[in-house]
């Protein structure tokens, strides 16, 4: 028997409180159930991690599920669901400790919950490379693993399912998984009230930067922005001050990757946009209580600021209502065309002391014969680098860029150093430019490909606002924020 890897998993057990003394035989027996009998186990791993990859080489070893990502999910879920204790249970004592010491006190346990018993995949997260450029944030996302072959052969086989409707769903928390879905017997969500209306509170199991939280509309309905987004952003952060909150926008092209099921993104960190200043302030003649301005940043950014809460969500709701029917055909912005509207906006809340601050991108999601991919989205130019929606979290000035990348750009640092490569055509003229513009050594290759990296990002940021940082782009946001009033 594997009992140097079940001991360890009981000892998570006693620190999650999920198994009491009296539960070790009960538990060993599931634990059996899944592996099997014929074992042994080299050593005692500690993290949550080791303790999963042993436990499923032994259930390879006996045959008990194939050598497969989908069955290894399956099971790795399944084990650390035994020490993950039942979502009541965590639901009581998160609103007990909320109730007693605070919200980041609960967030604090929550947290800590899930990276124990691998809701949050730290060591998958751990692989991920990130550094700052251009006063950026860059991601290189290594953490997701990737698609099974045999797993895409068998789900052409299989017949859709309907349960979860969709990966945000609340009905996910326990469910075992499928071919071609995640598992998520050890998921738990904590269930909260956004405007009296039921809404649930998770991690990502993917974390994007420290803290990422997922706010989950109980209903599975399309995401929209309108009065109620403002109202649940601001409730959200009166309940979790310690955390932003935001929402992507609710249009194809400029909204993020999943549009189906009403959702925010929330978490403890400061992004490069929230440190932007303001450039410029502007006067809400109605709303005198709230302070305004225009923030130094690549798109088009409005920062709301007021103590009063019902002041500010009256504020961004009226740019948000102007912005929906605004033009400047001499920017190639347009509200609408051929009965489709383009506008809308990525609003992203957070707290100050006693202040609420609401920051408002403004978004338009146009199509040219020029641009067909999007009028403010990534350029064809860029493209070789980001040709992805760009999303709350990227708005915000943190890239996140798919793993290809990494072999990429060690093709790129070859051809850089004059050493033998085998650069993608797509990279070529951009190499050259870093080639022209940078005098490279081995000692500062990385920096001159990580540094073009980041101004690269900024210049596809760049491209997604709708008031560009020129003369015409200045005067165009005048004549908009003069319709503010």
């Amino acid at each position: 028997m594997s009992n140097n890897a079940i001991q360890a998993l009981l000892e998570l057990g006693y620190k999650t409180k999920a198994v009491q003394k009296g539960d070790e035989r009960y538990v060993i027996n599931q634990v059996r159930a899944l592996i099997g009998d014929q074992a042994d186990s080299p050593d005692t791993p500690v993290r949550a991690s080791s303790i999963i990859e042993q436990l499923t080489q032994v259930a390879i070893r006996n045959q008990k599920i194939d050598d497969t990502i989908t069955d290894r999910e399956i099971l790795a879920g399944q084990l650390m669901d035994l020490i993950t204790p039942r979502p009541s249970s965590i639901n009581q004592r998160f609103n007990r400790i909320n109730e007693e010491n605070g919200s980041r006190a609960a967030t604090d346990y929550f947290y800590e919950l899930c990276r124990m018993d691998n809701d949050i995949q730290t060591a998958a997260i751990a692989k991920n490379i990130e550094y700052t450029a251009a006063d950026l944030e860059v991601t290189i996302n290594l953490s997701k693993p990737e698609k099974d072959p045999k797993a895409i052969a068998q789900a052409a086989k299989t017949a859709s399912a309907t349960y979860p409707q969709c990966q945000l769903c609340l009905e996910n928390e326990g469910y075992l998984g499928r071919v071609g879905y995640p598992a998520r017997s050890n998921h738990r969500i904590i269930k909260i009230q956004v405007n009296s209306e039921p809404w649930g509170f998770q991690y990502s199991p993917y974390a994007y930067f420290p803290e990422h939280a997922i706010f989950i509309d109980q209903i599975h309905r399309p995401m929209k922005i309108n009065r109620q987004t403002f109202e649940n952003l601001i409730e959200i952060v009166e309940k979790f001050p310690h955390y932003f909150v935001g929402s992507n926008a609710d249009l194809p092209i400029v909204g993020g990757s999943m549009l189906s099921h009403e959702h925010y993104q929330g978490g403890r960190h400061i992004f490069p946009m929230m440190k932007a200043p303001i450039v410029q302030n502007v006067r809400l003649n109605q709303i005198p209580d709230v302070a305004a301005g225009i923030i130094q940043w690549p798109m088009t950014a409005i920062r709301l600021k007021s103590t009063n809460r019902e002041s500010i969500i009256n504020a961004a709701e009226a740019i948000h209502e102007k912005w929906q029917n605004y033009s400047d055909p001499t920017l190639d912005i347009r509200a609408i065309s051929n009965g489709q509207k383009h506008h809308t906006v990525t609003p992203i809340a957070y707290r100050k002391g006693a202040d609420f601050i609401i920051d408002i991108v403004l978004r338009d999601n146009q199509t040219s014969a020029q641009y067909p991919d999007g009028i403010f989205h990534p350029h064809q130019d860029v493209q070789h680098i980001k040709k992805e929606n760009i999303g709350l979290i990227e708005v915000m000035g943190r890239a996140i860029f798919p793993p290809r990348l990494i072999p990429e750009m060690e093709e790129v640092k070859n051809f850089l150093l004059n050493q033998p490569n085998a650069i993608a055509d797509y990279h070529q003229q951009w190499a050259e430019e870093l080639h022209q513009h940078n005098s490279v050594t081995a000692d500062n290759v990385e920096k001159v490909i990580q540094d073009g990296i980041g101004a690269t990002f900024k210049r596809v940021l760049e491209d997604a606002g709708v008031f560009k940082w020129d003369s015409a782009g200045r005067e165009g946001l005048q004549k908009f924020i003069s319709k503010l009033n």
